[in-house]
């Protein structure tokens, strides 16, 4: 039950107490990246993990490496070459002020990625499941190219295929758009992850009548109903087409959920009011890593499987760094309805 993962993982420097870049004097240093955070996830889990990705020979990588074997994330596949690792500078935003992403990421090893660096074979061959996302096409032509070449040996391979669209607009500088790239890649993958924001920006799918900016925290799930169908009719291959359902009242007080959209029928998820945000970055994934680990779980159970993944990433909100560390037992608690906090004793 082994899940593999390529994409790119970072640098993440990050100003400290909700600084601004203008006033902080130092940055946290850790490591984050979609892929690589989903895979910590399930490492968390219990889940055996292989992360795919392509990294420098220099101390910066070693330590990332280090890094991602202290969570039980495999990187034994992990090519080496290139001048540098990506990175990300992160400006928290609280109340009204938005949070703030700038990328240093060009000419990165895995922006220079070509098909044929990594044995497709090799990683597949004791694996289950192959996960990649929409932020990786977006990083170079060639690493849309290698992504393509995994999902073709994934197949080959019998394996299940899951994406998270992960809409970037800042990332797709190389002559390509999402809307260009991505509808092959798509078509390749049984469950499928967006945001209420990514079917639109990428497919031109939306719920008719909806404002993500105008929410208020109040998200109406049932919309979604049309944007899941739609894009299961447009993408046959896919089985599941979950949908994230974020309402954001400030930047410190979100609501969320979710939806899965299966068989023609669409799954609500609890809705949870997360009031004290420590960190979003990572929100995503961690929902990624939840509804993997609850696929292969409860196979035959998606509403516990959906709701899983929204418990685990209600708890990633509270966690700061990409990573989501958090237990199985844990997530459990919350589902079963004990979000008190109270000490553990």
């Amino acid at each position: 039950m082994k899940v593999v993962a390529f994409g790119e993982i970072m640098l993440r420097l990050a100003t400290p107490h909700y600084l601004r870049f203008s006033q902080a004097k130092q940055l946290n240093a850790t490591f984050g990246g979609g892929e690589a955070n989903v895979l910590v996830s399930l490492a968390n889990y219990g889940i055996p993990t292989e992360f795919v990705t392509r990294l420098p020979q220099n101390d910066i990588a070693d330590a990332c490496l280090r890094e991602l074997r202290s969570y039980g994330v495999g990187t034994d596949h992990i090519a080496r070459g290139g001048d540098r690792m990506g990175i990300y500078f992160l400006e928290t935003g609280a109340v009204a002020r938005a949070s703030q992403v700038v990328y240093d990421r060009a000419h990165s090893a895995v922006a220079e990625i070509k098909r044929g660096m990594i044995c497709w074979d090799d990683v597949f061959r004791d694996a289950t499941w192959f996960h990649w996302t929409g932020i990786t096409p977006a990083i170079s032509q060639g690493a849309a190219d290698v992504c393509l070449e995994a999902i073709e040996a994934a197949h080959h391979h019998g394996l299940i295929v899951s994406c998270d669209l992960n809409y970037r607009k800042n990332l797709w500088k190389y002559g390509k758009t999402a809307a260009e790239v991505m509808p092959k890649l798509v078509a390749g993958c049984d469950i499928i992850l967006g945001n209420e924001e990514d079917c639109e920006k990428v497919f031109g799918i939306k719920p008719e009548g909806f404002d993500v900016t105008a929410t208020g925290g109040d998200v109406d799930s049932a919309k979604f109903l049309s944007v899941c169908h739609m894009m299961c009719e447009r993408f046959p291959r896919c089985k599941k087409m979950i949908v994230t359902l974020r309402g954001a009242v400030n930047a410190n007080h979100n609501t969320w959920g979710g939806v899965l959209y299966s068989g023609g029928k669409l799954l609500q998820s609890r809705r949870y009011d997360i009031t004290h945000i420590v960190d979003r970055v990572g929100g995503g994934d961690s929902f990624m890593g939840g509804l993997i680990y609850g696929l292969l779980t409860y196979p035959d159970d998606d509403r516990r499987a959906l709701e899983f993944a929204v418990a685990a990433s209600c708890l990633k909100h509270t966690i700061y760094g990409d990573f989501n560390q958090v237990t199985v037992a844990e997530v459990e608690k919350l589902m079963a309805g004990d979000g008190s906090g109270r000490v553990s004793r």
